[in-house]
């Protein structure tokens, strides 16, 4: 029973000082928080989510909306919009990755083995004849009657 009337007496306590602890900087907190040092941040920001544990109704205006704003303000994650010259920034950060990346690609392809021996043209059509003699996929396929497709050549006709 004590334990009870100590944890309502507590909350009371907690509820009271929530209520009273709207400090000057949660009055203007959007407009001071880039100028706020992290530890005041840290501080502000744990007096917010300590006073939401209790009741809502006790917390004054400047809580409510300073909680909201650390919520759903532009800044952690959520960063403020872009400003002027941060377009041409992000673009000439997209062109050097793909550049980067392109020449990777050419090197690693220059370092490659190359192109197996069953992709060349000769052994693609000597493959369509094997197949033939074989009358592998007969309904379908190379030895379906009337049959138009190039079979297992994939390569152009110029290689």
């Amino acid at each position: 029973m004590f334990a009870r009337i100590a944890s309502v007496n507590a909350k009371r306590a907690f509820a009271r000082s929530a209520s009273t602890a709207s400090t000057p900087a949660l009055n203007n907190i959007r407009s001071s928080w880039k100028t706020l040092a992290q530890e005041e941040k840290a501080k502000i920001y744990n007096k917010i989510v300590e006073a939401q544990k209790g009741d809502w109704k006790a917390l004054s205006l400047d809580q409510k909306q300073a909680a909201y704003w650390l919520a759903f303000g532009p800044h952690g994650l959520r960063k403020a919009p872009l400003e002027k010259g941060d377009g041409i920034k992000i673009f000439n950060g997209v062109v050097a990755v793909l550049a980067i990346s392109t020449g990777l690609f050419y090197l690693i392809r220059q370092a490659g083995q190359p192109a197996p021996h069953t992709l060349t043209k000769e052994w693609q059509e000597a493959t369509n004849e094997r197949m033939k003699e074989q009358k592998a996929n007969p309904l379908t396929g190379i030895t379906s009657e009337g049959y138009k497709g190039s079979g297992f050549v994939h390569l152009p006709q110029d290689q």
